[in-house]
């Protein structure tokens, strides 16, 4: 933790000032093992590994915990860097361009490993706060430490330990895996300055219907509920058939002939994962299985998301024609 993160820390109970106990270990301008203290009502959190730990994973709600361990497990074994993920994150931040990054101070609900947070501050973030639940935390930080402008926290984005101090949030592919996305939105949305904006990246309800009926109670009853390192073998199988798809049959059939390949079941979500290689295709099939959770919204429940902080130049973009891009500008 880098002692600068202090700045924009308050305590997720009373929302006192959080200052630094005491540093039992640094490594260059990093805090990795200490306590933090709130001002006000004392409580004590640690910082450990080099992350600050605003919640305990033995006292939070069933379903959070059983979401941040699947989640936890998967952003610790697929580490991975891919270079389309800047292509990708942009499709998923539809209308932001890189150039909107600069000079701002960001926070991400939902970080993951990384990926996300590190773009972010190579594209100018003056800070980038990543947020998450889970053990992906640790690698979030394994992939930013030598960054000075990022920041991991282990946190709840229901119970955010944060000031209200933030020119740009977003989430991406996180709202939906919450036991209430909307409200998980609107939490993040509070930690925004006047004028501030936010993005967010849900799955549709909309054209995938035939997930909800025969996907979900597969992942919801078995996948979901087996450990994850037989999930990462199991899951194998499922991910050849759509490797095997999306190489041979849909990149193709979008080269060769685009207005026959719109017919295809699924097409352009297919089609943009044929760009992506195993590793990367393995995850996001282990990424469907291994969720507790998952919402599926339609464009009237997310729509209403954006009435009801009354956010301005809303924009909602229909995305590979399965899921909603929202940004909006919070006055």
């Amino acid at each position: 933790m880098k002692e600068k993160l202090l700045d924009l820390l308050a305590c997720p109970t009373c929302g006192g000032d959080i200052l630094l106990a005491h540093a039992a270990k640094y490594e260059n301008k990093e805090i990795i093992d200490g306590v933090l203290t709130c001002r006000k009502c004392t409580r004590e959190y640690k910082i450990v590994r080099g992350v600050p730990r605003f919640v305990d994973l033995s006292k939070i709600e069933e379903d959070k915990a059983e979401t941040a361990e699947n989640f936890g497990w998967q952003w610790t074994h697929f580490t991975q860097e891919d270079e389309k993920y800047s292509e990708q994150f942009l499709g998923w931040l539809q209308p932001v361009k890189k150039e909107f990054f600069k000079g701002k101070i960001i926070l991400e609900g939902g970080c993951g490993k990384g990926r996300h947070t590190k773009l972010a501050a190579e594209w100018g973030a003056k800070e980038v706060v990543g947020i998450d639940l889970g053990d992906g935390v640790e690698s979030a930080f394994t992939l930013t430490r030598e960054m000075p402008n990022v920041h991991i926290i282990q946190a709840d984005l229901f119970k955010l330990p944060l000031k209200k101090a933030f020119d740009f949030a977003f989430s991406i592919g996180v709202l939906h895996h919450t036991p209430d996305p909307k409200r998980a939105f609107i939490s993040l949305v509070s930690k925004l300055t006047k004028g501030g904006s936010m993005s967010a990246w849900v799955y549709g309800a909309e054209n995938n219907e035939w997930i909800t009926k025969y996907v979900n109670p597969v992942r919801e009853g078995f996948t979901s509920k087996i450990s994850q390192p037989m999930l990462y073998q199991l899951s194998k199988l499922p991910t050849l058939s759509v490797f095997l798809a999306t190489k041979l049959i849909y990149r193709p059939a979008n080269s060769a002939a685009k207005p026959l390949a719109k017919h295809l079941f699924y097409n352009d979500y297919l089609n943009h994962l044929g760009t992506f290689g195993w590793r990367e295709q393995h995850n996001i099939v282990f990424d469907h299985l291994v969720a507790p959770t998952a919402f599926y919204i339609t464009k009237k429940d997310f729509e209403s998301w954006w009435k009801e902080i009354k956010a301005e130049n809303v924009e909602i973009v229909w995305h590979n024609q399965n899921s909603w891009c929202g940004f909006g500008k919070v006055l």
